[in-house]
């Protein structure tokens, strides 16, 4: 059993813009930093399928993906004002779902134990009818689903520690008992939401816990909240399996941030859910890249969250 690596060369033709800050070049300093420390080579390698829409239609509307596909037909235009596409871009946002979806069929057979994504576009801004923050699909929530419909995981807990507060995830489960959204974040910010006020609602009342954060926390802020507020979550709600929404944009070099963490914290947060995932769900999890902007920063913090993926230890490696 090891753990995965989900990426394809495909990855890099999504084109949100030259002035961009969610480039193809993301994902390539994190392959070459991967490669350069050797890394990479202890992971398995997970190809993306190309998903059947139904698994996309569990979370968008048939309306809004059909109206995605035709905007990318006529070459590069933006959905709003955050979020552009380009002639390939509704392939590739198929693509970072399958990459998810892939993920997840690995690990229900056995051949590895967890995986990262290193897909874009991100995803947990988009709404069910609306493309939003750099986000055209929801690749969490759509793996969500699509683990509780083909594998019959029937409790999932979702954790975003990205900067951002994942709208388009808490949204999506909003009134849902089976589905836990877990969220650190920058508030007020952009998307807006997250307040600790929105807890569910209906029979999803509960099942959203947000930590709304001001600027300045740190590694040892966060690892608070993760020890004494996500600990017990775990314990109560027992998920079958664990998905994080790991952007990296919260570190304190990243030029979108004014936290303060560093690859050490990444490292802990990690080692608390992987320590969770073992006590619930016999060590599942998938983690989605979302974002991160600090090229060298973000690579050096997904290689703490690799390292503690794959051995449970993290000792940077200097390069």
């Amino acid at each position: 059993m090891s753990t995965g690596f989900v990426y394809s060369e495909d990855y890099l033709l999504h084109d949100s813009g030259s002035w961009h800050p969610e480039h193809p070049g993301r994902l390539l300093a994190i392959v070459d930093h991967l490669q350069a420390i050797g890394l990479m080579q202890e992971l398995k390698h997970i190809a993306p399928i190309v998903p059947e829409l139904k698994w996309v239609e569990t979370i968008h509307s048939s309306a809004y993906i059909n109206a995605v596909k035709k905007a990318c037909e006529n070459g590069y235009t933006q959905l709003d004002p955050d979020t552009g596409i380009g002639r390939d871009s509704y392939r590739v946002a198929l693509l970072a779902v399958g990459g998810a979806l892939a993920a997840a069929d690995a690990i229900m057979r056995k051949e590895i134990s967890n995986c990262f994504c290193a897909v874009r576009p991100p995803g947990h801004h988009a709404e069910r009818d609306r493309a939003r923050g750099f986000c055209l699909f929801n690749n969490i929530a759509i793996l969500a689903r699509y683990l509780q419909q083909k594998y019959q995981m029937g409790k999932i807990l979702i954790v975003d520690w990205d900067l951002h507060h994942g709208n388009g995830t808490q949204n999506a489960f909003y009134d849902d008992p089976t589905v836990f959204y877990f969220s650190t974040h920058l508030y007020p910010f952009f998307p807006g939401s997250g307040a600790k006020y929105e807890t569910g609602s209906g029979n999803g009342i509960g099942y959203t816990l947000n930590f709304p954060l001001p600027a300045g926390k740190n590694d040892d802020d966060y690892l608070e909240i993760f020890q004494e507020e996500l600990l017990p979550v775990a314990d109560k709600f027992r998920p079958d399996f664990i998905l994080i929404s790991a952007g990296f944009d919260a570190h304190a070099n990243d030029f979108l941030s004014s936290m303060l963490l560093t690859e050490s914290g990444y490292a802990a947060l990690t080692k608390n859910v992987v320590e969770l995932a073992e006590i619930y769900c016999n060590g599942k999890i998938i983690s989605i890249l979302e974002g991160g902007y600090n090229l060298n920063k973000m690579a050096r913090s997904i290689e703490a969250h690799l390292s503690i993926l794959l051995t449970g230890r993290y000792h940077e490696k200097i390069i």
